[in-house]
């Protein structure tokens, strides 16, 4: 370790480290580039391949083969009935569409029941360029001459890639500008000092970029996978953790510079002693991402070597390129607030900089078992917000506006069949057709059945069954659930698929997911925070803590977003909160732990916790502070996905931050005594502290 610290702060080899790190980001930089050229988003809403609707698909792409064009339906609405103008405008349009439609013929219109409404639906024409370059112009022609009353929209899978494109152009910019201004803002607040916050965040940047370089080649010759959403979360990672474990090494390195005068010496002394924490901090979010490889949900399964790269990248550039940077800038680099060195401050106790921690300190002290009772009790109510949410997101629903797509479909629902844009569809062997068909038509909450299509081979029927609620709801699904056994009563080898299927089989497997993922996060914390704490006890409080830190933060996001119109959760957000709330909250746990550990060696358990509460205090809220404005930006992007992740992670991260870590967890370390170092020799060791400390408790 001490070989180590002195790598980067090494008269000479600070000027290697700067070096290694030039080549480095100039080799990983240009491939940071492409990652959006790897991006799969089809992997967002894929499921495993066990899925049974997925397997309906793959059975409908092999047994009739189509080529794969995006689908334009537009919808015309008058709420008090067509007028022949309005007809007129639906038939000029059509024979105006055929341009851009497969065979230069879009279909006949398909009329409401009710007369309010007319469809016209084609799969548009060319390569998949030509097919994206024809929406813009199909979008203005509905838009164009329309007869005042009448309401147009284009959906489909058309209109829908167009509004997501739309929606996201420009967004990742957005996003790390966004990042990087709140974060600067809390450096300035934090260091006070016009140079300081700089250096942090260009390191964290350059992680980022070297993180992007090698998820990049892991894509292209390991083949993980990564998606829009897995890459703006490595970006915020890379940012927030590199920011957090900055704000420690510059709060260790500023101590020390006023306590050695070769600034090089302070350095390697701060790395020395901060590197354990950070280490077991990066270690935890780590192996706690790489967790995510035992869920079956694609997108969970991708995230969690993307994040971890993130991290590892991140905790290397801190722990090695920041400090060549800061020790190569000198102490000038903290100006105004310059640390000179002061002989024989090694003396002094650093909790007399930290009076307000110091006041918090003794007020946990004083009453340390109403503390955490109390801080328990305030969470245990906020969960009660957790009955504002409910797990399933529609799809019309995944914006966070709305957008013309959506529109039609609202549009398509209030005239036809729920179902109309989204049927099951039903793949039976040809020789059950006709009972499979008939066992479709009888089921309750089936609208229509569409007849048998005979696959090319002669081996499989196709059947399209509307279904009368809106496809992704709660009755569509007990619908399907209906469909499925009593097609299965007449072929038991039929499958069926379409979008209902697909929502009620992702939520099927992100409960899988979420019952095989959270044990084993929470089996590596434990383990990470027995081997670093060296007891038990202590671990088990810890992962208590930070399991109803997690409850409390969705209960209080359930109300923000109750409030915000964005209750219904995406099936995934639940686990990738709980695993960053849970592996990212126990950092600071670990941070002040690690410390007061350090402490209760030389005061003893009661004494030990305060003066690791006290010096800790600041520099890890400042920390957690960062970190959830980190994740606040993941707010401005227009998917409701994303954030909702922001809400509940930002939320999650203050409330571990101000109450967990300040309150609780000092207070409940405080009332259980030396019993919580059990059964390491802290729980019997007797401490010997150095004068100037016992003075400063006694004072206290």
């Amino acid at each position: 370790m001490s070989t180590l610290s002195r790598l980067p702060s090494g008269r000479r080899t600070k000027l290697l480290m700067l070096a290694l790190w030039v080549v480095i980001a100039g080799v990983m930089g240009p491939l940071a580039l492409q990652l959006t050229d790897v991006q799969d988003n089809d992997s967002l809403g894929a499921l495993p391949a066990g899925a049974e609707a997925g397997r309906a698909a793959a059975r409908a792409e092999a047994a009739f083969p189509e080529p794969d064009t995006l689908v334009a339906v537009a919808v015309y609405v008058r709420e008090s009935g067509l007028t022949d103008a309005d007809r007129a405008k639906v038939s000029s349009d059509r024979a105006a569409f055929a341009a851009h439609a497969a065979g230069g013929t879009v279909p006949e219109p398909v009329p409401a029941a009710d007369g309010k409404a007319l469809l016209l639906t084609f799969a548009l024409a060319g390569t998949g360029d030509e097919q994206t370059a024809a929406v813009g112009p199909i979008k203005d022609r509905l838009a164009g001459q329309t007869p005042d009353g009448l309401r147009t929209a284009l959906t489909g899978s058309a209109g829908a890639e167009d509004d997501f494109a739309d929606a996201f152009a420009g967004v990742d910019v957005t996003l790390l500008l966004a990042t990087v201004a709140a974060v600067a803002v809390l450096l300035l607040l934090t260091y006070r000092s016009p140079v300081l916050w700089i250096v942090p965040l260009l390191t964290a940047a350059v992680a980022s970029q070297v993180a992007g370089g090698v998820v990049y080649l892991l894509v292209k010759h390991i083949g993980i996978s990564i998606d829009l959403q897995s890459q703006n979360i490595m970006t915020i990672l890379a940012v927030g953790v590199g920011v957090d474990y900055a704000l420690l090494i510059v709060a260790r390195y500023r101590e020390e510079l006023r306590r050695h005068e070769d600034r090089h010496e302070a350095m390697a002394i701060a790395l020395r002693r901060s590197f354990p924490a950070i280490c077991a901090s990066a270690a935890t979010v780590a192996i706690g991402l790489l967790c995510l490889l035992a869920a079956d949900q694609p997108a969970t399964h991708g995230l969690g070597p993307v994040g971890a790269v993130a991290v590892v990248v991140t905790l290397c550039a801190m722990t090695t390129l920041l400090p060549a940077v800061l020790v190569l800038f000198g102490r000038w680099v903290f100006w105004p607030f310059v640390p000179r060195y002061t002989p024989g401050i090694e003396n002094q106790d650093v909790a007399a900089d930290h009076g307000v921690w110091a006041r918090i300190a003794r007020f946990v002290g004083r009453r340390p078992r109403t503390v955490w009772l109390a801080t328990a009790a305030v969470l245990a109510a906020l969960t009660a917000g957790v009955t504002n949410l409910s797990i399933g997101l529609p799809g019309d629903e995944i914006f966070s506006k709305e957008v013309g797509s959506v529109t039609g479909q609202h549009l398509i629902e209030r005239h036809y069949p729920g179902g109309t844009l989204a049927p099951a569809v039903v793949l039976a062997t040809a020789s059950s057709a006709g009972p499979v068909a008939d066992a479709a038509r009888s089921v309750d909450g089936v609208a229509t059945v569409g007849e048998p299509q005979r696959s090319a081979d002669g081996r499989w029927v196709r059947i399209e069954a509307t279904f009368t609620d809106e496809p992704t709801s709660p009755a569509a699904q007990a619908s399907l659930s209906r469909l499925r056994a009593a097609v299965r009563s007449h072929d038991p080898d039929a499958l069926v698929g379409g979008d209902t299927a697909f929502e009620a089989d992702g939520d099927a497997v992100t409960s899988r997911d979420t019952l095989v993922v959270v044990p084993l996060v929470l089996a590596v914390i434990l383990v990470v925070l027995m081997l670093l704490l060296r007891a038990v006890v202590a671990p088990l409080v810890l992962l208590a803590s930070v399991v109803l830190s997690y409850a409390a933060a969705l209960g209080a996001a359930g109300f923000l977003l109750d409030w915000m119109g964005h209750p219904r959760l995406w099936s995934a957000v639940p686990l990738q909160t709980f695993l960053f709330i849970v592996a990212l909250g126990v950092d600071y746990t670990i941070f002040l732990m690690t410390r007061a550990r350090e402490e209760t060696a030389q005061l003893g358990p009661r004494d030990g916790v305060l003066h690791a509460l006290t010096v800790t205090g600041g520099v890890i809220t400042s920390a957690g502070v960062v970190l959830a404005a980190t994740f606040a930006a993941l707010m401005i992007l227009p998917m409701v996905p994303s954030m909702q992740i922001g809400v509940i992670v930002t939320v999650g991260v203050l409330i571990d931050t101000l109450l967990v870590r300040s309150l609780l967890v000092p207070a409940l370390a405080v009332h259980i005594g030396r019993a919580a170092w059990w059964p390491g020799r802290l729980s019997r060791a007797t401490p010997h502290a150095p004068a100037h400390v016992q003075e400063m408790t006694t004072v206290s």
